[in-house]
């Protein structure tokens, strides 16, 4: 039902004529010639090498952090639904349960967005399997994190009830509405714009599926507050704001994943809301963070993250644009411009996966987490991290 109420809305309203969403002709490879199945195995193929190394008792991949193992989960949930398969299903689920009865709304170490990134798995993994226990465990994740937005009243009082600092309403004359807190600490003033834009989609798509006007204004406050605060003059989504003096991360704190995930809320929140703002919006966020020097060169081909020495968090990111792409990608089929831009970028990712970042010696494929290569001589847990949304992206897009 879900799926047929997104395509109506996208034929609804095709087009936004504002926007640059022409692919530039320096891109290299934007296009792929690979069969249906052929992509659908090399994805299978990746996600094995994680399952190889899953211990469904915690949810928990050899090699990666807490946050990274939820966004396995949810390639390997999105693959599953994409298909139409139940590969995965088992690993998802397990894990999933697992996770939220080992720590409570999968709160680990302190960290909202910890949190909602294992809430956002479970979601994916409810709209794969129609698994209501992870449904559930979604919405009390987001039940959790609400104590952490700060409210209209908040702003007005200059105070959050879970907070023991005063906060300001405003900052650089732009409300604090909507912003949600980094972490639960009472001591924490950090505002940022992953944890709100993770909040953002998952409000969306709790309010798709539930058609609660609760989510859907929890949504809508997030949105506003990222566009007029959190966003720089060149539509890509800064990073963070200290709510209780008003000071800024660096503007040089570009990074894939704040957009990515500003990019899926927007999609499904236009979806929800009928309201074309939000699709013009999300058109800009695209045309923008498809086309950023800050994260890729002229090739296309993204360079954030590429560390191949150790894990880190920024390893990470990259993969959270290419998830948050393909939600745009499957809300607006109307829109041939957005979809060429997207499929291509995603191609841009994909070839440069197969083609420079790959080492297939082994029997099985591994990937560079640096997407120019060359390929890894080891297995790299979180080079494969990095790699399973684009081949799961490219599975669904290029259809």
């Amino acid at each position: 039902m879900l799926a047929n109420s997104l395509v109506a809305l996208a034929l609804a309203f095709p087009f936004a004529v504002a926007q640059n969403l022409s692919v530039p002709s320096t891109w290299r490879d934007p296009s792929t010639s690979l069969s249906f199945l052929d992509r659908v195995s090399i994805a299978q193929n990746c996600v094995n090498t994680l399952t190889a190394v899953l211990d469904t008792d915690t949810g928990s991949f050899s090699g990666l952090g807490y946050w990274q193992n939820a966004n396995v989960l949810s390639a390997m949930a999105n693959l599953d639904y994409f298909t139409k398969s139940t590969t995965n299903k088992q690993a998802v689920i397990g894990s999933l349960n697992a996770a939220f009865s080992l720590y409570a709304d999968y709160d680990q170490y302190g960290y909202n967005d910890d949190a909602m990134w294992w809430a956002t798995a479970a979601y994916y993994g409810y709209r794969a399997y129609g698994n209501p226990n992870l449904l559930n465990h979604a919405i009390a994740t987001w039940q959790h994190v609400s104590n952490y937005v700060i409210t209209t009243s908040d702003a007005s009082s200059g105070k959050q009830p879970n907070k023991d600092f005063p906060i300001e309403g405003s900052c650089d004359g732009e409300t604090m509405v909507g912003g949600v807190f980094w972490r639960p600490l009472n001591d924490d003033a950090s505002v940022n714009s992953i944890t709100t834009g993770l909040y953002i989609a998952l409000s969306a798509h709790l309010a798709a599926t539930t058609r609660n006007s609760t989510y859907t204004h929890a949504a809508i406050l997030s949105a506003n507050f990222i566009k007029t605060t959190n966003m720089n003059s060149g539509d890509l989504v800064l990073d963070s704001i200290n709510a209780q003096d008003c000071t800024r991360s660096s503007s040089s704190w570009m990074f894939t994943y704040n957009s990515g995930k500003y990019i899926e809320g927007l999609s499904v929140l236009a979806f929800v809301t009928g309201d074309t703002s939000w699709t013009s919006l999300m058109l800009e966020v695209v045309a923008a963070a498809t086309k950023a020097p800050a994260w890729e060169g002229s090739d296309g081909i993204i360079t954030e993250g590429a560390d191949v020495t150790e894990d880190n968090d920024g390893v990470g990111f990259k993969a959270v644009l290419i998830r948050g792409l393909a939600e745009a990608w499957s809300c607006n089929t109307g829109n041939t411009a957005l979809r060429t831009l997207i499929r291509s970028y995603t191609d841009v990712q994909y070839n440069a996966l197969l083609d420079l970042a790959s080492n297939s010696s082994s029997g099985s494929t591994w990937y560079s987490p640096a997407w120019e290569g060359p390929g890894p001589t080891s297995f790299i847990p979180w080079g494969q991290l990095a790699a399973v949304d684009v081949l799961v992206s490219a599975v669904n897009v290029n259809n």
